[in-house]
């Protein structure tokens, strides 16, 4: 077989497996009834003749409670995303399929539909129960990130005051848990000092499902160098995302100076909701971009600090209010890998980031979850 001669040949051959999607969540944010998907919606960064365009082959859609849901509420929101991606995949039979594994995944492409997958964004929405933990499991979800933009109970986020150290020692159960029932242990948003504490425990490969280098753009919910350097001996992927406060220093200079401003009046800057509606009206410079290059610079030192067979893409769309220029929505998929080839990316370089590497890291967690 001759090699792809572009991106659209190459994303024709191998499932584009994206980690993080925040689709279930803005549905349910939108006003109104729910859109038809198959129509096209502009309010949304994804509709499915958008996915199309964009090759997506397998989407991790991502079953998030922001940090105010908790306890009893949490768990109750998460099985509502749950329900709701069902909802999805049974409206949309001939573009979506639920996808559990790496072979029903690749199962799902070859016959011409979306594979869907589901990730739990929070342990917040565990509520401090193993019951819930394994419950979200046979329900479907394939992993779990440790925690949001808040600390829960027993792990330390990024974005706030260090209170356990890391993971504490109900923190290390839950993952000794996932690895146990075949769950995957997410690490974006997650501290440092998570990150570490977690690859010490972990006895499968991990994944990042959305985010950056802390190398390249140096904030808290990137990275860092020496965890990078730690994923060949574990096995684990990180999955760059698009979000331009993560991937270029210009955005998050100025996401700076609105946090800044929001404190100043008393508001939250981990609360999404309060700072896409802050920044809607705040006086302040207007928001720079980022750009496709900004995005690729952080693939690249990726692929240079951990090896190309632990990097993978997770866009976070629907998550942020603006994607980078080219990547404005879920079309954008080909335009990037096309870049790549142009940049002297190789076929099999961009086979293994495309979703080669992230298939390896669900079919580890089944192999290690059977004994």
């Amino acid at each position: 077989m001759s090699a792809p001669a572009n991106a659209t040949d190459l994303l024709a051959r191998t499932p584009l497996v994206d980690g993080h999607n925040d689709l279930p969540w803005a549905l349910r944010q939108l006003d109104g009834p729910e859109p038809d998907l198959a129509a096209g919606e502009p309010r949304l960064h994804t509709d499915l003749p958008r996915l199309r365009a964009g090759a997506v082959g397998a989407q991790f859609w991502s079953v998030y409670v922001p940090g105010s849901f908790t306890g009893d509420s949490a768990v109750t929101a998460v099985f509502e995303q749950i329900d709701r991606v069902h909802r999805l995949a049974a409206r949309y039979p001939g573009d979506l399929a639920l996808a559990g594994t790496a072979d029903e995944a690749e199962a799902a492409f070859a016959g011409g539909r979306v594979a869907s997958l589901m990730g739990a964004e929070g342990g917040h929405a565990i509520a401090g129960s193993l019951g819930v933990l394994r419950s979200l499991r046979r329900a479907g979800v394939r992993y779990l990130t440790l925690t949001h933009n808040l600390n829960n109970t027993w792990a330390d986020s990024a974005t706030d005051e260090p209170e356990h150290g890391g993971l504490a020692p109900f923190g290390r159960e839950v993952v000794a848990e996932m690895n146990r029932i075949g769950m995957i242990v997410d690490l974006s948003h997650v501290a440092a000092t998570t990150m570490r504490d977690a690859l010490d425990v972990t006895s499968a490969p991990v994944l990042f499902t959305h985010s950056g280098a802390r190398a390249v753009t140096d904030v808290p919910r990137n990275v860092p160098a020496e965890v990078l350097s730690a994923l060949p001996g574990n096995g684990g992927v990180c999955m760059v995302t698009f979000v331009p406060r993560f991937v270029s220093t210009v955005v998050a200079d100025w996401d700076t100076r609105l946090a800044d401003a929001m404190t100043a009046e008393g508001l939250d800057h981990r609360d999404l909701h309060a700072r896409n509606a802050f920044a809607r009206r705040w006086d302040g410079p207007a928001a720079p971009s980022a750009t496709m290059d900004d995005v690729v610079a952080h693939l690249d030192h990726v692929r240079e600090a951990a090896g190309i067979d632990h990097i993978g893409i997770g866009g976070d769309y629907d998550g942020v209010a603006d994607l980078p220029v080219g990547l404005e929505d879920v079309s954008g998929y080909p335009r990037l890998f096309d870049a790549l080839l142009a940049g002297g990316w190789s076929t099999d370089d961009c086979t293994k980031l495309a979703g080669r590497n992230a298939l390896r890291v669900l079919r580890a967690a089944d192999e290690v979850a059977s004994g």
